[in-house]
This record gives structure tokens, C-alpha cells and sequence, in this order.
């Protein structure tokens, strides 16, 4: 199943359901790893039932298939002696296990890291729960959009007043991206050891880790910060703005893009009003009029030519379907085409790394629950024939 890539050697069993731990394997399957996911028997992982929307008369979910490319699926029952017999012959051959269970499910399951690391010493570990493995609090179930309240998302997010999630998983994704980290350090750090380790993070500490300048706000200068909507709370003109038939986003970040922008929107660059960064920002209001007053004899395509022709940064406010039929996006190999065995060729969200010098990987469907179970056992039967 697994493709050639930097990762082609490496077997990964993957315990993991949802969104954080299947973000999680499935790049490293995008990276070449062999990824085997283990699956509860009858219902699977349980965005196999998450829509609408659903594809095809099979109600294929398109949630799942957003987060399982390139994967194995084996359905086994872990609360059963044979259930735990098979994963732990699969564990003794494997490089990483990915799970997110809550604090405590793989030691009921007799599955605990020393028994993991009994099994197979050189076995890396990732972990991702909700809110810490441990502390007061860490036995928590934690879902995206309830970590992004609890670790503050929220409140530095949406019209002034009006607490607001991001309209991604972003609480998931960001702890996939640790995990893949850790699980890439550990890899390289068994090189040198032998041994592999246990990897944690968590979706509070991958949102927490993200918070960069609004965190130093209130740790360094004791401001608690509030959420401003589409404007940037420290840098101004930064956000969204109204052109004749619409909003692009403007981007002026220093000193050098001012001077460059201010003559385009009629405003003198050294007025004492808007001279400096903490200026236009006290001023943002006001600035933003100004700005506005300027745009407003134009449309959203002149102003954006202008405003490249002038090197502003500057863009437009795409929808999800514009992105996909962008051909710059489709020019990095963010839209991928699979064969399914129930919807035939479809595209999906493409893997965002690419190696120079080689050529473009294909990719294989999100699995069938179970279409892998045979398969995967008849080649364990192979290997210990062949040990």
C-alpha cells in the first residue's frame, strides 16, 4: 500500500480515530510510511458516519475520506484475547504507533507503553489527547472545537465581542503537526539509540504553542488581548477592506510596503497621523476610512493589479470551490486524484510537502472499512513463517 518516499521503509500502526491522530498518519503516509489502521469492527472509525455531506448511494462520508489517504484498514476487536494477540504481532513489526485515546485506555487494554516497548524496544509512541496525558485535568476528552474555546482561539477570533472557532479543525491539525515532529525527531534520535520513545502532545498544548504574539501579550506586557475581526491587532492597514464591488485583504507590514502603498490610496506616507506602525495602528479606524474612501473607485480587480504592480501584498477572498479550481493551488499538488473502490476517481486536499527532484507521487484512496484485514494478516502469517 505504502509509496515511495523518505518514509518507505518505516510501518506504522495506527490506533487513532477522528481527526488529530489520522491527520497525523496519514502524512506520514504522504511521506511513504506504511500505515495500518486499525479499525473497530461493524462501524470503524466514527467519521465514517459524520455528514452530511455523503458521497455516492454507498454514503460514503467525505469527513472520513479528508483524513485517510494512503492507509490500510484492518478491523479488529481489541477488547477480545485475539484482538489484542493480532496488534501485538503487528506491534512487534511496526517502527510507530499512533493512538488518541483517552488517559488510560491502552493500559485497561494491557497495551501500556512498558508492555508496548516489552513487545518491540524500538517502537516509537505517538500519544495525542485533548488536554495533557496528566495534570489536573488531563484525563479530559478534548474535541476541536471545545479546545479551541478552553486554549483561546475563541476569544482573539471573530467580530469584536462575538467569540468565534475557526472554521477548520485547527486545534486537531496543529497537534497532528507536533506529533508528526516528535515522531520524526524520535525516528532520527533511534539512529543513535536503538531505542525508540513515547511522543505526547495535546490538543490544548498544540493550540497554546500556536498562540506567538498574542500569547507575549499577556505574558510579557499583561494585556489581555480581544478579538478585532479581520484586522491585524498590532499592525494597520492589515485585514480586510472594501473595494466598489467587494473586500480584498491588504497587507502592509512595514516601513518600506507603507511608502509604497500610501501614494496609491491618495495618503501622504510621512503624515504625522499614520507615520509609524504603533501610529496607523492607535489610528486604525480613521485609517481604515481613509483607505476605504480611496477604494471605493475601484473595483477588487483593478485594486489588486495595482497593488501587485506596486509589490503590496495584497489578495482576494476566495471560497473553498475557487480554491480548488485556482490554478496555482493546483500547480503545488494540493488537489490529488484517487481511485475509490465505491465513488470511482475522485479528488481530494493534496499532501502540502513536496521533494525537489522528485516526480509527483500517487496516492491511494482512503480504505474501505476491514478491505485490508486479509490481506494484513495473511502477511503477518508470511513474516513469522520467514523469521
Amino acid at each position: 500500500m505504502s509509496l515511495p518516499g523518505p518514509l518507505d521503509d518505516v510501518l506504522v500502526v495506527d490506533l487513532s480515530r477522528v481527526v488529530a491522530g489520522p491527520h497525523a498518519t496519514m502524512a506520514l503516509a504522504d511521506l511513504g510510511a506504511r500505515v495500518i489502521k486499525i479499525e473497530r469492527p461493524g462501524t470503524g472509525d466514527e467519521t465514517r458516519g459524520w455528514g452530511p455531506p455523503f458521497a455516492g448511494p454507498e454514503q460514503v462520508s467525505t469527513y472520513y475520506l479528508s483524513v485517510n489517504r494512503g492507509k490500510e484498514s484492518v478491523e479488529l476487536d481489541l477488547k477480545t484475547e485475539h484482538g489484542r494477540a493480532v496488534l501485538a504481532r503487528l506491534v512487534e513489526r511496526a517502527d510507530v504507533l499512533v493512538e488518541n485515546f483517552r488517559t488510560g485506555v491502552m493500559d485497561r487494554l494491557g497495551l501500556g507503553v512498558e508492555r508496548l516497548h516489552e513487545i518491540n524496544p524500538r517502537l516509537v509512541v505517538l500519544s495525542i489527547t485533548g488536554f495533557g496525558h496528566d495534570g489536573p485535568e488531563g484525563g479530559r476528552p478534548g474535541y476541536d472545537a471545545i479546545v479551541q474555546g478552553e486554549a483561546g482561539i475563541m476569544s482573539v477570533t471573530g467580530p469584536p465581542g462575538t467569540p468565534s472557532k475557526v472554521g477548520l479543525s485547527i486545534a486537531d491539525i496543529l497537534a497532528a503537526q507536533n506529533g508528526v515532529a516528535g515522531v520524526l525527531a524520535a525516528l532520527y534520535e533511534r539512529t543513535r539509540t536503538g531505542r525508540g520513545r513515547v511522543v505526547r502532545t495535546s490538543l490544548l498544548a498544540s493550540v497554546v504553542g500556536a498562540h506567538m504574539f498574542q500569547g507575549t501579550r499577556w505574558t510579557v506586557a499583561k494585556d489581555v488581548p480581544e478579538s478585532v475581526g479581520n484586522d491585524h491587532p498590532s499592525i494597520a492597514p492589515y485585514g480586510t477592506f472594501r473595494c466598489a464591488d467587494g473586500q480584498i485583504q491588504i497587507g502592509v507590514a512595514n516601513q518600506s510596503l507603507w511608502r509604497r502603498f500610501a501614494p496609491l490610496v491618495g495618503l501622504d506616507p510621512d503624515d504625522p497621523r499614520y507615520a509609524t506602525i504603533p501610529d496607523r495602528a492607535r489610528r486604525r479606524a480613521e485609517l481604515t476610512a481613509d483607505v476605504e474612501r480611496a477604494l471605493a473607485d475601484g473595483t477588487r480587480a483593478e485594486w489588486l493589479a495595482r497593488l501587485d504592480a506596486a509589490g503590496v501584498p495584497a489578495g482576494s477572498i476566495r471560497r473553498i470551490d475557487e480554491v480548488y479550481e485556482w490554478a496555482q493551488t493546483r500547480s503545488q499538488g494540493l488537489v490529488v486524484e484517487v481511485d475509490h473502490p465505491q465513488l470511482g476517481r475522485i479528488e481530494l486536499p493534496g499532501p502540502p510537502l513536496r521533494f525537489d527532484g522528485e516526480p509527483p507521487r500517487e496516492h491511494t484512496a482512503p480504505p474501505l472499512l476491514g478491505e485490508h484485514t486479509d490481506a494484513v494478516l495473511a502477511w503477518l502469517d508470511d513474516q513469522e513463517g520467514n523469521a
